[in-house]
């Protein structure tokens, strides 16, 4: 049975690398776009700091009315700036499916993110 391929605003569970590219860690990640058999995603965070939030982060939250569709288990953190190119052969399984309310707000904090006007 062929794998599903992965869409723009879906949640996946797939090792998402460290900056520093030694480590990877299995975590949720939002699929921002598909390129071939690339996917370009943007990861999703469990800890949410206390204190200030960077204009860059998002809280999913769990009280939110579409929360069971994204698949993840609690309130959880998008980080815009941490966006990493995957091959889809590494994407373990689909998770869910971010609010498409939620999707508007990735767009504004990802043009933040790469300081596009």
């Amino acid at each position: 049975m062929p794998r599903p391929r992965p869409k723009r605003g879906e949640i996946w569970l797939v090792r998402f690398p460290f900056t520093t590219l030694t480590l990877t860690k299995l975590r949720p990640a939002l699929v921002l776009a598909v390129h071939g058999e690339d996917v370009m995603m943007m990861g999703i965070f469990s800890r949410i700091p206390s204190g200030s939030f960077r204009d860059t982060w998002l809280q999913i939250e769990d009280h939110h009315t579409q929360f069971s569709r994204t698949g993840l288990k609690k309130t959880s953190l998008l980080k815009a700036e941490k966006i990493a190119v995957i091959h889809q052969s590494v994407l373990h399984r689909k998770l869910g499916v971010l609010p498409s309310d939620i999707m508007r707000q990735v767009e504004k904090a990802l043009k933040l993110a790469l300081q596009l006007r």
